[in-house]
């Protein structure tokens, strides 16, 4: 007997998987998902030429404008398969079979989730992942916890550096937990709301402030192998460059962004199987693997914090 034929796949539990969502994890705010239907050949790499806008106009009898296509360089990948299996004793299944094993299926997607956003997230902050000058490191005087140093010009040289290199300004953020923290304190940003209608800085008035429509937030917490936990998203800060997706239509490989999360078809899946006759056991997999495929979109700020 194949192994497809051992496993029962769960469509319901599947369905769970697929629309399951952790509001801490951020890591598809820069690397969205696509789907791809092999789990390794060649990905289009975006150089600032995809960025490209064109003259379209044409005068009466002319030519039409013809594109130049640019010779396209690529680079592998390769997606890896992530799994995690939850037991459910038949003691406990005779309690509450059917929601133990949604449980077990949140769980074992949530871990994979986390797995995901410790990928992303150590690709974002690397800023060898990232051309000169579209990376800083911040010096003492300039920190997010130094109330002379000024944020939103920070912020606005990062964007016209991304500008300078695509013709579009970043439209997406991620800030670290302890970046955004820094930030609603400091005076400047501070002073920028204080007469609003809000008696803190929030998320949409930073996106307002910062004119960055999609600003989202590093909470994301992980243990390392003393047990000790830190922040997968340091005191950093990654602006990017990401199409967002048009209702009721899939992105595509071809459309230019800083990332992307490669998923193979039909996956995240969960299957069940029976193990000693006394333990069900609920399995989630999924494969994929999240690339930097347009550095140029990006910027990287680090080390925001004393």
């Amino acid at each position: 007997m194949s192994l497809k034929k051992k496993r029962v796949i769960d469509p319901v539990l599947t369905t769970i998987a697929r629309g399951f969502f952790n509001a801490e994890h951020v890591a598809t705010s820069l690397f969205p998902v696509v789907t791809v239907t092999k789990e390794g050949g060649k990905i289009l790499q975006f150089t600032k030429e995809s960025f490209k806008v064109y003259n379209t106009e044409r005068a009466i009898r002319a030519k039409s404008n013809r594109i130049n296509p640019e010779n396209k360089s690529s680079i592998d990948f390769a997606l890896t398969e992530h799994d995690l299996e939850y037991p459910i004793d038949y003691r406990e299944a005779d309690e509450d079979l059917v929601n133990l094993q949604q449980h077990g299926t949140k769980v074992t997607s949530d871990g994979i989730s986390l797995r995901l956003e410790k990928i992303a997230a150590d690709l974002a902050q690397d800023e060898s992942n990232y051309p000169s000058g579209n990376k800083e490191t911040l010096a003492s005087g300039d920190k997010f916890t130094t109330d002379t140093s000024d944020p939103i010009a920070i912020f606005e040289d990062a964007k016209e550096a991304v500008r300078s290199k695509i013709a579009s300004y970043p439209n997406t953020a991620v800030i670290g937990a302890s970046s955004f923290a820094a930030l609603k304190q400091h005076p400047k940003i501070v002073d920028r709301v204080a007469y609003t209608t809000s008696a803190v800085v929030t998320i949409d008035l930073l996106k307002a402030l910062l004119d960055i429509p999609n600003i989202v937030i590093g909470k994301a917490v992980y243990a390392d192998d003393t047990g000790a936990f830190n922040d997968v998203w340091a005191d950093n800060v990654v602006l990017a460059y990401v199409p967002q997706k048009s209702q009721n239509i899939e992105r595509s490989l071809y459309e230019p962004s800083f990332g992307y999360t490669l998923r193979k078809k039909n996956m995240p899946m969960v299957d069940r199987y029976d193990e000693s006759g006394k333990i069900e056991v609920v399995r989630t997999t999924d494969i994929f693997d999240a690339k930097i495929l347009g550095a140029d979109a990006g910027y990287l700020i680090k080390d925001t914090n004393a």
